[in-house]
């Protein structure tokens, strides 16, 4: 017997809200898995110099593709807000126009990435073969920036159409795709970084092209691509409500840098590669938070639409007690698999698996604080205040999170770069409670 399909209009338990999530979540942790295969093969069939080039390079990538977030997350609530309001055509017409000018924007940006992929490289801090790589990995990449843009726009409104699980089966397609590329392109061709790079984009590519064809054509999900003329109202709405996700990505990939640099002058290529490691698992333990808010974030947005105050209470209370659960669980998690997934990466150089496995125990911390900073932000968006959602996403990534990075290791050498997320992030927590107490009784939840 098949369940039934659930709606945004439904009332949501607890189980009902996790199947609904369920999708999602694990569309971003196949996402996320990209950088991490790639990650994994270079580092044990090309070499120690090609995967510390990858992980400079990548935080430049992932600000490209966060242009997707924000189309994704501030439309998707737009949209969602458009539909509790009973009005559909004008739904469709407002996704059509985010997905056209987000084609766009995101094409003129990946050519200008491409012409100055050496300087940018440069600026990061690459020199001699480091930077060769950086150059190599990065230019493939930007290839496939249209297509990547257009995948993470396509999670979130994939949700709002009411297809999760089309979404999700189209995210796995990609994420089994790119492993047994990385796995033909590197250990069987030996094609090396071009391989894995070559992998990424190729997957990327799939998963914005399938789900651009699936809202071309005629479906039977709450969505389709339509003529729709322009309409900066829309534009401006869309950014304003998105630009705390495009913060909060950019603001990541920028504090990554400013972590390899500080690496860099700690320790050198061996820091790099190491907080290569611990980025891949934040990256995948992180994007399952993040599923939960893509999830979540249209049923918010539609109540809020259709004025379901409680409705709106319920998903808000469940909501935070999900995701304190999740928190602990993952901090275990975090702490059990720390040698393993150190010795996965780097076991064939002893010195950067001390190194790897150290940094592994002081940054578990920060997984017990960084779910309810991500969801508060999430959550203002979901109700179309962009302006909150920027406060909370800007002091969480840079911040807390560039202050204590200088700080504690000014303190506690590099032992204060890896404990200074957890610093970050529970000061996050306090900001974005403090802004659930100011803002209770605007939105009644």
């Amino acid at each position: 017997m098949t369940k039934a399909k659930i709606g945004l209009s439904d009332h949501f338990t607890y189980k009902k809200l996790i199947r609904f999530t369920f999708a999602p979540i694990i569309m971003m942790v196949f996402t996320s898995i990209y950088g991490v295969v790639d990650g994994y093969f270079v580092s044990n069939y090309v070499g120690k110099t090609p995967f510390a080039a990858l992980n400079l390079i990548w935080p430049f990538i992932m600000i490209m593709g966060s242009i997707g977030f924000m189309f994704g997350t501030g439309g998707s609530a737009l949209v969602a807000k458009t539909m509790g309001e009973g009005n559909s055509k004008k739904a469709n017409e407002q996704f059509s126009l985010l997905v056209y000018i987000s084609i766009i924007l995101s094409f003129l940006i990946a050519v200008i990435a491409y012409i100055f992929m050496r300087d940018i490289s440069i600026l990061l801090g690459a020199r001699g073969e480091l930077l060769e790589n950086c150059v190599l990995y990065g230019r493939i990449l930007c290839t496939s920036v249209v297509f990547f843009v257009l995948q993470f726009e396509f999670q979130s409104f994939f949700v709002t159409a009411e297809k999760p699980k089309l979404g999700l089966y189209m995210t796995l397609m990609c994420g089994i795709a790119n492993m047994i590329l990385d796995w033909l392109f590197i250990a069987v061709f030996k094609f090396g970084l071009a391989g894995a790079a070559s992998a990424t984009a190729i997957s990327q590519f799939i998963g914005g092209v399938f789900p651009l064809i699936y809202f071309a054509r005629k479906n039977n999900s709450r969505l389709k691509l339509t003529k729709t003329k322009f309409n900066l109202w829309v534009l401006y709405r869309t950014c304003s409500n998105g630009l705390s996700e495009l913060l909060s990505n950019i603001s990541m990939s920028l504090v990554s840098m400013l972590y390899n640099a500080q690496l860099m002058k700690y320790i050198g290529e061996n820091g790099v590669s190491a907080y290569g490691v611990l980025m891949y698992v934040n990256l995948i333990f992180l994007s399952i938070f993040i599923g939960y808010c893509i999830g979540t974030s249209p049923v918010i947005s539609f109540n809020y639409g259709s004025q379901n105050q409680e409705e709106l209470k319920s998903i808000f209370k469940k909501s935070l007690r999900i995701l304190c659960v999740s928190s602990v669980f993952m901090f275990v998690c975090s702490l059990l698999l720390s040698r393993p997934l150190s010795i996965l990466f780097v076991g064939y150089d002893k010195e950067l698996l001390e190194l790897t496995q150290r940094g592994f125990f002081f940054f578990s911390f920060s997984f017990l604080f960084a779910a309810i900073p991500m969801f508060a932000s999430a959550f203002f968006t979901a109700l179309n205040n962009g302006l909150i959602s920027a406060i909370i996403s800007v002091f969480r990534t840079v911040v807390f999170q560039v202050a204590f990075v200088f700080l504690l290791p000014l303190l506690f050498s590099v032992d204060g770069i890896w404990i200074s997320i957890s610093f970050a992030e529970l000061c996050s927590v306090i900001i974005s409670v403090i802004m659930f107490i100011a803002f209770k009784k605007k939105y009644n939840y």
